[in-house]
């Protein structure tokens, strides 16, 4: 008897049962913002520095392609853990958050080398930076999910770059083939910061909590001349925030572009949408991978004109500008460079 009892209890390991209980959080506030598209959460800086999703963020950086990689104070993973003092450094960090002693270090830049001869600048953030990065976009996330509209794809849960693919192909074969094939200019090193914080206090009344986002927006960087402050733009590559941050503040373009189909809208419906191509109207999509982004229409060529212009006043706003050498509209007979899979 007492084997089968222990064969039917609960056999999750610890790590396992913090997990879903952080999980079951998350849902309950990704419910609760997909309720109500109004309500702004306070004490959310509580859960950041909460015991439980330090320790599932802690997890996700060990399993991270970088773990291995040091911030500027020279702390890697494996040092943590070979001492045998994870406990300790999750809860120096948790106390250094609820005192408010808490600063973010600068990122240490470095250079990944891209075809052509040409180099992508990454910011690689301190270890203690990561993981409470990390347990923020845990708090921030389900939030803001709730808002997101599903044209984007890049970096969001259960997303991937074919399924953006994928809605390219399936309007392509619906007659959407005029495209503005579009290439933000250093979308991550020029978005504006006012407009990142302006769009998380919409959703977030936790001042500490804004604050802690406007404290990583500011850090700086470290590179081989010494430390670059940062001004009022720009999210460094690399940041595990970062990512969440430019889909927030870039989900403006996708609520632009898409307006006319939510509900009341004049593409709103299938009905509507075929009433335009009658009268030779076209309707238009956006699907957009982080800063890479086509916009299709059933229409003509000067349809996805006036939506160039669209799209480049939002981006405007948003302290962004096209790449005007990568960006261009084109039919899809022609092919278009969207993720390189087209």
């Amino acid at each position: 008897m007492a084997r089968e009892a222990s064969v039917n209890s609960d056999a999750r390991s610890p790590m396992e049962i913090i997990g879903g209980r952080v999980a079951q959080t998350q849902v309950k506030y990704h419910r609760w913002a997909k309720t109500d598209r109004n309500v702004r959460f306070g004490d959310l800086f509580n859960l950041v520095h909460h015991p439980g999703f330090l320790l599932v963020a802690w997890e996700h950086v060990v399993h991270n392609k970088r773990a291995r990689t040091a911030g500027i104070d020279g702390v890697t993973v494996r040092q943590i853990i070979q001492s045998g003092r994870v406990g300790a450094f999750l809860a120096r960090i948790a106390a250094a958050l609820k005192d408010g002693t808490y600063r973010p270090s600068p990122v240490r830049r470095v250079l990944i080398p891209k075809p052509g001869g040409k180099s992508r600048p990454l910011g690689i953030p301190t270890l203690a930076d990561r993981v409470v990065q990390q347990s923020l976009r845990m708090v921030l996330e389900p939030i803001f999910e709730a808002d997101f509209l599903p044209v984007s794809y890049g970096f969001r849960p259960r997303r991937r770059a074919h399924d953006a693919v994928a809605e390219i192909h399936f309007y392509a074969s619906r007659g959407y083939r005029w495209v503005l094939d579009a290439d933000i200019e250093g979308c991550f090193d020029n978005i504006d910061h006012q407009v990142i914080l302006d769009r998380v206090r919409a959703r977030v009344s936790d001042k500490k909590t804004v604050a802690l986002v406007r404290a990583f927006l500011k850090s700086g960087v470290m590179t081989d001349l010494g430390l670059e402050r940062a001004g009022e733009a720009g999210t460094p590559q690399g940041g595990i925030i970062s990512p969440l941050l430019a889909n927030i503040a870039l989900s403006a373009l996708d609520e632009a572009i898409m307006a006319p189909w939510a509900e009341g809208g004049e593409q709103s419906t299938q009905w509507a949408r075929r009433r335009r191509v009658l009268q030779r109207t076209g309707n238009w999509r956006i699907v957009r991978y982080a800063d890479d982004f086509v916009i299709m229409s059933n229409g003509s060529r000067d349809d996805v004109a006036a939506l160039h212009e669209q799209a480049r006043v939002v981006l405007a706003g948003l302290g962004l500008k096209f790449s005007e050498s990568k960006t261009r509209i084109t039919h899809l007979s022609e092919g278009i460079d969207f993720l390189v899979f087209y």
